[in-house]
């Protein structure tokens, strides 16, 4: 045997030609580039009106094709080979924004959603009647004319920081709508002493933004006691009195007025009578 030659073949020389179609199966780098692609943020949530901005990029080093599909307005404020900076605007409901490269004739993308919100702005507060007495009912009404998505709204009515009513809203459509409570509350004495108010709070972090709240001018009722029995006896007691004492002082005044006019008739007779003599006599 040639010394160039193994006195055997080796076990694992059969298996040279499958391990190298294997490995052109399933080694990344044998076909296509494999490469990843990124949104950020993935889930935004933008004020209506306003704008955001999205940031695509990609693992593949040289991406032949890219971009950012969207049925919104968009600027691109910036691109490298990488990466791709855009800006979105004129965002009037929710969306889905696609990024997406072509690395090596194959393409991917990635989603990001957009949540359009209305903030619960300006928050309403009303109470009926504001002059109540005490152990009365009246009436709270918080109200916000426009926010959507209203199903992330929660409303609670407020006697200075204690809770009177919770009010959520579930199974909302995204559009904005107004938002109203009403709660019905018996006045106490202590009521007199604390501010009355209403707090919108709109949570957003479910859908990738933050907590937004809002709070209602303060409202202040006035509470009214009622007197208690025996001061009302005591009152009536007190007027009957004055007024028996206007009576008495009206009749006192109207007898001396009498009789001073009759005396001074009586004055006038004799002064009469004594002139009607004396004409007499010197007659």
């Amino acid at each position: 045997a040639s010394p160039w030659m193994p006195s055997e073949m080796s076990p694992f020389c059969c298996w040279g030609l499958p391990a190298a179609l294997l490995a052109l199966l399933f080694c990344p780098g044998s076909g296509e580039e494999a490469f990843e692609v990124y949104v950020s943020p993935e889930q935004l949530v933008v004020k209506h009106g306003e704008y955001s901005e999205i940031n695509c990029s990609t693992s593949c080093l040289q991406p032949t094709v890219s971009g950012l599909e969207t049925t919104l307005s968009k600027i691109l404020l910036e691109k490298q080979p990488q990466w791709e900076l855009y800006r979105v605007f004129n965002i009037s409901k929710d969306t889905v924004v696609y990024c997406h490269f072509t690395c090596s004739g194959k393409q991917l993308q990635r989603n990001a959603s957009i949540t359009m919100f209305y903030p619960p702005e300006p928050v309403l507060l009303k109470l009926q009647p504001t002059w109540v007495t005490v152990g009365k009912v009246f009436t709270m009404e918080c109200r916000v004319p426009a926010v959507a998505p209203l199903e992330n709204l929660t409303l609670t009515l407020l006697r200075g920081q204690e809770p009177l009513h919770v009010q959520r809203f579930e199974g909302a459509t995204a559009a904005p709508q107004e938002a109203m409570i009403t709660h019905n509350s018996t006045a106490h004495k202590e009521d007199g002493r604390h501010n009355f108010s209403c707090r919108a709070e709109l949570d957003l972090q479910p859908r990738g933004g933050g907590l937004i709240q809002r709070t209602s001018e303060p409202q202040v009722l006035e509470i009214h006691e009622p007197m208690p029995d025996n001061q009302m006896v005591i009152i009536i007691a007190v007027v009957s009195v004055l007024l028996l004492l206007f009576v008495a002082s009206v009749l006192l005044c109207f007898v001396f007025g009498q009789q001073w006019h009759q005396r001074r008739r009586g004055n006038y007779g004799v002064q009469a009578a004594w002139r009607r003599l004396r004409r007499s006599y010197r007659a």
